[in-house]
């Protein structure tokens, strides 16, 4: 009975099931950032000053990237899920996991249209902008889509915190999706280094909240 408390009226398979799915939603955030960081290491001409973690899609190595995209979007996107199973049983934001499931859907969208080479990286890449393709179009798009859903689910998650008087983890949550919006918008108007940096520590602490967010559900704390 203690198990199932946090999800009433749900038979107990379902809550060990729905609590694996939020643990990988908790596993996603450090697959993402881990292997970025890796692969920034080890690939030749990739720099975080220059390049986004997209580019990294691109080359014969392009593959690891692809897959980081994969994997941590089905993991989130089927944590989405079991959040929102449990929303459902206790009377929490349904917006919340609907945003974080567009979230994880957008990361799906980046490893189907992948990124295209840019400033020098792959090694033999022209310096600059280059050529969009029409597949570059479509990540930068689903990206946006995955940005725009992972600021929105903050100022949810923030705001219902405030309501209920966490004062402390609402400004947490609301100073990360600011951070983040902050960060992109800059990246928009001028990719300078000093941005590119900033745009990946706002993506690692984006991250950072989403583990939290699901490591809070798969312990039975309400959002």
């Amino acid at each position: 009975m203690s198990q199932a408390a946090p999800f009433p009226l749900v038979r107990p398979a379902a809550v060990g099931r729905d609590r694996a799915l939020l643990i990988g939603g908790v596993l996603a955030g450090p697959i993402f950032v881990g292997s970025a960081i890796v692969q920034a290491s080890t690939r030749e001409g990739f720099d975080f000053r220059r390049h986004p973690v997209s580019v990294l899609s691109t080359g014969e190595l392009g593959w690891i990237q692809i897959v980081t995209f994969l994997v941590s979007g089905v993991l989130c996107a089927l944590a989405a899920d079991a959040l929102r199973r449990r929303t459902v049983e206790g009377g929490g934001s349904v917006w919340l996991p609907r945003l974080l499931a567009l979230y994880g859907l957008g990361l799906i969208g980046a490893a189907i249209f992948s990124a295209d080479p840019a400033d020098g990286f792959p090694v033999g890449t022209p310096r600059g902008a280059g050529e969009i393709s029409w597949h570059g179009g479509l990540h930068f798009l689903v990206a946006a889509v995955a940005f725009v859903s992972l600021i929105a689910a903050t100022v949810v998650a923030g705001r219902r915190a405030a309501r209920q008087g966490a004062r402390g983890r609402a400004a947490y949550t609301l100073g990360i999706g600011v951070f983040f919006a902050m960060a992109w918008v800059a990246l928009i108007v001028r990719p300078a280094p000093a941005v590119m940096v900033a745009f990946g520590l706002a993506v690692t602490a984006g991250w950072l909240w989403v583990s939290v967010t699901f490591a809070r559900a798969a312990s039975g704390q309400a959002d």
